[in-house]
């Protein structure tokens, strides 16, 4: 697997638990084998099955974040396989026999790129912090689709000192904290044996030097903060709340680490006409006294266009009709959700004579005695 485990399931890094869930059911239904078209849904099933299975583990998520996806997977395939020693744990009584962690192989490559330790120091690649920002799109446009201009603030490598945070001229000097090493090695005695806990040192903050002038642009730091506009592709169906992920948008990496993300995430603003559910739309439609009892059709619109609906004779106040694919495109997949429409008669209140005449003549014909069949009222409740 190669792809990160928030982007499988389509949730932000500090996604819920229960967020999580939803999206791994919502990926569940879409590639399950057994009902899903696509050519590759088994392998997209497993991810998401195992990126759920990882991010809902406290401690393997804790690991995850810190580690990265690629040094997650390399550290998880060596302690799966134990590094070649006896019963999987590198032989527990082989090299130092008073020390249960003397040679543990797979699992001592773990505790090594936990704590920072072995293939850590100052020149190993640091990958960029992701950024995150907020995108308002109105629901015609979550609806049809958009790219969009987006102006975001971010860090970026200094151009004066290229990332280095000193002159090209500046005098250097060995970090005394460190001897040059840009890490410095404590060790702690548990009841299990000897931890060793490597760290990045903080007077040279892993350079291994220091040097007499700080770059007068970024201030030592390495990076500026600069302006950059991004074309950003919002597609159709789009959710309020969901995040769209733009790779290597994010704050620049160290070393040769590659950059951050940038996560978008969209508010879809509110309608004054519809009210949205998931992929379906609700509508309310006011028609008149004689169109409900005799029937009609009428016009209601939606999101692409005005369509036509046939209202039967008797149509009750309150009643909902549904318009199949009237509503939102289904976000990646095909198809459209509902347009829901709950038909308002209205009472007429300002009647001409004639109007007038012809229901007065409608309530002495017994018009005004009205047989409510049971079940009506909760009928009318349940539609809204």
């Amino acid at each position: 697997m190669s792809e990160d485990f928030y982007e499988v399931l389509g949730v932000s890094r500090d996604a819920s638990e229960e967020e999580i869930q939803q999206a791994y059911r919502e990926k569940a239904r879409e590639y399950h084998p057994d009902v899903s078209d696509d050519p590759d849904a088994e392998e997209k099933f497993k991810k998401a099955k195992k990126a759920k299975e990882v991010l809902l583990d406290d401690e393997k998520r804790r690991m995850y974040d810190q580690m990265g996806h690629e040094r997650f997977e390399q550290a998880e395939k060596r302690g799966a396989t134990g590094g070649g020693g006896a019963g999987g744990m590198g032989g527990m009584g082989g090299r130092g026999q008073g020390n249960p962690f003397g040679d543990m192989g797979g699992m001592n490559d773990i505790f090594e790129q936990f704590f920072g330790g072995g293939g850590g120091g100052r020149d190993a690649p640091r990958q960029g912090q992701d950024l995150k920002t907020r995108l308002s799109v109105s629901l015609e446009e979550a609806y049809e689709g958009l790219t969009r201009n987006l102006t975001v603030t971010r860090p970026e490598t200094c151009p004066d000192c290229d990332g280095a945070g000193h002159p090209p001229d500046a005098d250097a000097e060995t970090c005394p904290e460190c001897n040059g090493q840009g890490q410095t090695t404590r060790v702690q005695q548990t009841p299990l044996g000897r931890v060793q806990q490597t760290q990045t040192c903080r007077r040279c903050e892993g350079e291994g030097t220091l040097y007499s002038e700080t770059c007068s642009t970024c201030g030592g730091e390495g990076k500026v903060r600069n302006e950059a506009t991004l074309q950003v592709d919002i597609p159709p169906g789009i959710q309020d709340g969901q995040s769209l992920r733009m790779e290597g948008e994010g704050a620049p990496g160290e070393s040769g680490g590659r950059n951050g993300d940038l996560l978008i995430e969209v508010r879809v603003e509110e309608h004054d006409q519809f009210d949205r559910d998931g992929d379906d739309l609700r509508f309310t439609k006011a028609v008149s006294f004689p169109q409900a009892v005799f029937g009609a059709t009428v016009e209601v619109p939606t999101l692409d266009g005005s369509v036509e609906m046939d209202l039967d004779a008797g149509t009750q106040s309150g009643e909902v009709l549904r318009l199949q694919g009237k509503g939102m495109p289904r976000l990646r997949r095909r198809g459209h959700g509902d347009l829901y429409v709950q038909v308002q008669i209205v009472t007429p209140s300002d009647l001409n004579e004639e109007q007038h005449e012809a229901l007065e003549a409608f309530a002495e014909a017994g018009g005004e005695e009205i047989d409510v069949e049971q079940g009506f009222f909760e009928k009318i409740k349940n539609s809204f």
